[in-house]
C-alpha cells in the first residue's frame, strides 16, 4: 500500500494554511510570519501546534481559536486550494491499493480532497491524526491505517513532505519517500527529510513512479 500525506503532497495546501494561523496568531499578539509557522510546525496537527504556541509563549490562546482558524482554513481552502501539479497522474498509475494519512482534521482533509476531486482515488481510505492520541512525529496514525486495511506495516511506502512525517512513518516501520515539489518547501527540505529516513527525495510527481520502482519494484 502506498500511504500519502495531504497537504502539501497530494494538494498545495500548506502556503493556505501557514498563512492563516500566522495571520491568526498575529491577531491575538504574537509575531509570526507564515515562514516561521512552516519551519517549526509542518506536517504538525493545528492541536499540537497551538499547544506548543502557548508553551512557548505564556500567552494564553483564546478558547475557540483553533475552530476559529479551521473554519477560515476551510473557507479559503475551498476557493483557493489547487493539486500539487502531476498528481493526478501519479495517482492514475498507481493501481494497487493507497490511502491518505494527514496530520488535519478530517473534515480538512475531507474537503481538501473533494474540491480538487481526488477523493475518487481513494474512496473510504482517508484517515486524520484525529483518530489517534499522538500525531506526527510519533508512529501512531500509520499503524492505526496499517490496522485498518489490514496491512503489514512493512509492505507500506509512505509520500511525505515534512520531516516529522517521515520520521512517523520510519517509526511505523515503513519506507518513506520524501517529497519537496510543495509551495512551502524551503531550499533544505530535501536534506531534512533525508536525514529524518526517507529512502528517497523526489520534487516532481512526475517521478514517484520511477521511485516507487525502485524501493519496491512494481
Amino acid at each position: 500500500m502506498i500511504i500519502f500525506d495531504c497537504n502539501g503532497v497530494l494538494v498545495d495546501s500548506e502556503p493556505i494554511a501557514m498563512s492563516v494561523a500566522a495571520e491568526e496568531l498575529q491577531g491575538v499578539g504574537l509575531r509570526v510570519t507564515p515562514e516561521i509557522v512552516a519551519r517549526y510546525f509542518t506536517g504538525r496537527r493545528p492541536a499540537d501546534m497551538f499547544a506548543d504556541v502557548e508553551a512557548a509563549t505564556g500567552i494564553v490562546l483564546p478558547a475557540d481559536f483553533a475552530s476559529h482558524v479551521a473554519r477560515i482554513t476551510l473557507e479559503r481552502l475551498r476557493t483557493e486550494l489547487r493539486t500539487m501539479p502531476h498528481v493526478e497522474r501519479a495517482l492514475t498509475w498507481l493501481h494497487g491499493p493507497k490511502c491518505v494519512a494527514s496530520s488535519s482534521p478530517l473534515d480538512r482533509v475531507r474537503v481538501s480532497l473533494e474540491c480538487t476531486d481526488l477523493l475518487r482515488f481513494f474512496d473510504r481510505n482517508v484517515f486524520s491524526a484525529s483518530h489517534v492520541t499522538r500525531g506526527k512525529p510519533a508512529p501512531d496514525l500509520f499503524l492505526h491505517v496499517a490496522r485498518s486495511v489490514g496491512i503489514v506495516p512493512g509492505d507500506c511506502l509512505v509520500v511525505e513532505d515534512s520531516p516529522a512525517g517521515v520520521s512517523a512513518a520510519v517509526a511505523a516501520g515503513m519506507t518513506a519517500i520524501g517529497f519537496v515539489g510543495g509551495g512551502h518547501a524551503a531550499l533544505n527540505l530535501g536534506s531534512h527529510l533525508t536525514a529524518a529516513g526517507a529512502k528517497m527525495v523526489i520534487a516532481d510527481m512526475r517521478a514517484l513512479k520511477g521511485a516507487v520502482v525502485a524501493l519496491r519494484g512494481y
